[in-house]
């Protein structure tokens, strides 16, 4: 099976496109969506529309679950709060009956889906370093789990009865195999927002029959989703930084 795996979108239908063309033409049989669809970006309706059009496997993210007024967003930064709040009145009925029903995990084997850390799914921790990996793979019961959240690409491989003989690939862009490893935890950075300074959109793609995990980029048209942004009165930052990846 070869799985196309969506990072974080947040509005940003642009990017979105590419990565989804980029998919296609990777001949994948499965979407998924690691949460966060929604916030910062310009067009939170129409991205849930496409992933719905896709049948994304998708779990629930923070910024999706603060527009649902499920999580306080005190502890978000001024610019993400006066997003969340701009995104509630762009969303539709059905945008938000649709974002109520994801979960916050998804156990679909062979991988498991998930926003954040999966020992804390309810707190939406970051997957940043080997140690919150190790803490969601003593956890993951599946071969594979896909997170997003952190906006940065990467993989740690392991076994579980050895999980501390971590294997960890941080690069922009990766391909590898993890023939030989019976757990891998994928961070597929975002595709709306990366923060890793690599401005290209980020995804994930994997064969589960060739046993081949990857990272990769593909260029969008950041102007428009810039446009988009301060056509929307959004704040500036969040226009700016997409040139940056930051």
């Amino acid at each position: 099976m070869r799985i196309g795996i969506l990072g974080d979108i947040h509005g940003s239908v642009e990017a979105l496109e590419a990565v989804v063309a980029a998919l296609r033409d990777d001949g994948v049989d499965l979407f998924v969506q690691v949460g966060d669809i929604v916030g910062y970006g310009p067009q939170p309706s129409r991205c849930i529309e496409i992933v719905r059009e896709l049948g994304s496997v998708v779990c629930l993210g923070n910024h999706d679950a603060a527009v649902l007024n499920l999580l306080d967003t005190s502890y978000f930064n001024q610019f993400a709060r006066a997003a969340i709040e701009w995104t509630k009145s762009q969303l539709r009925e059905e945008d938000l009956a649709y974002l109520r029903g994801l979960p916050l995990v998804v156990r679909q084997p062979p991988f498991t889906v998930v926003h954040g850390t999966l020992h804390m799914p309810e707190q939406f921790g970051y997957v940043i370093s080997p140690v919150e990996a190790l803490e969601s793979l003593q956890h993951q019961d599946t071969p594979l789990c896909f997170v997003g959240h952190s906006h940065v690409p990467a993989m740690y491989l392991a076994n579980k009865g050895s999980l501390r003989d971590l294997r960890v690939v941080m690069n922009s862009e990766a391909e590898i195999s993890y023939r030989g490893y019976d757990r891998v935890l994928i961070n597929v950075g975002s595709v709306g927002q990366p923060r890793d300074e690599d401005p290209r959109a980020a995804y994930g793609f994997v064969d589960t029959d060739e046993q081949i995990a990857s990272i990769r980029r593909v260029e969008y048209d950041i102007a428009a989703v810039q446009r988009r942004i301060l056509a929307a009165g959004l704040p500036e930052v969040l226009a700016n930084r997409l040139s940056l990846g930051v």
